[in-house]
């Protein structure tokens, strides 16, 4: 089983902010090569999910990061389109939070593949 390991440096979040990214209009990801030790046993994802706090209430970004977190979750489980190898951090936009579920685990799908893709 995968587990989710969330960044917790500054620097670990600036470096990967450098880095490459891809936008929606649901989420924009950034993701780079893992540098750090983070992953040692190759059974962790290294991802983080963050909301402005212009986005809203506590409770509102509290449930896009709950969405976000599931739909990849559920890729985990399902796909293995995710490549542990790399960190992700994942910017929650507004849109999410009225989305339905099932359109939201196929952008989130959809970004991963094409992550992958990029990679590769």
């Amino acid at each position: 089983m995968i587990k989710i390991q969330s960044l917790n440096q500054k620097e670990q979040f600036s470096e990967i902010l450098g880095k490459k990214k891809l936008n929606n209009n649901y989420f924009t990801i950034y993701f780079g090569k893992n540098i750090y030790e983070l992953n040692k046993n190759n059974n962790k994802l290294n991802i983080s999910f963050i909301m402005k706090k212009k986005i809203g209430n506590a409770v509102k970004r509290n449930k896009i990061r709950r969405k976000l977190k599931s739909a990849v979750i559920k890729i985990l489980k399902d796909d293995k389109a995710i490549n542990l190898n790399y960190t992700y951090i994942i910017f929650g936009k507004t849109h999410v939070y009225k989305e339905k579920f099932p359109t939201i685990f196929n952008e989130v799908n959809a970004s991963f593949k094409k992550i992958k893709n990029l990679i590769n």
